[in-house]
């Protein structure tokens, strides 16, 4: 069978009640870097071909349980540095998690969405060469 048509980037959706607090949440304490701006949607590089968008539409549910947003960095102490520093609400300090060999801290943005700041430390893991 041939090979899949390739993916050539990936955008993962959240939605809120207030864009704008929301959109301005992520600004300022994450400071990601807005790409395009739709009527209901405000769409963030999050690094390479990733993307978050971040959208407020009556007919989607804001439902925050059961959703983790990874973003894979070479610096979590950085980012945890970062976070603490602009007093987000997280839920730990940076941990080694034996059991998946990844060194991460989880926060939550204003919705209750949980963000995970994680370093794969499992060599099998694709690196990204700049």
């Amino acid at each position: 069978m041939a090979a899949p048509p390739p993916i050539d980037q990936c955008v993962t959706f959240i939605y809120t009640h207030d864009l704008a607090a929301t959109t301005q949440w992520y600004e300022d304490m994450l400071g990601l870097e807005l790409v395009l701006t739709q009527t209901c949607c405000r769409i963030y590089r999050t690094g390479g071909s990733g993307f978050l968008g971040i959208c407020s539409r009556p007919n989607r549910t804001v439902e925050p349980r059961g959703v983790v947003f990874t973003m894979v960095t070479s610096d979590v102490d950085g980012w945890y540095a970062r976070l603490t520093a602009k007093g987000v609400s997280l839920e730990g300090p940076p941990e080694l998690s034996a059991e998946f060999n990844v060194y991460a801290f989880f926060a939550n943005d204003p919705n209750g969405y949980k963000l995970e700041f994680q370093e794969f430390r499992d060599p099998a893991w694709p690196r990204v060469t700049r």
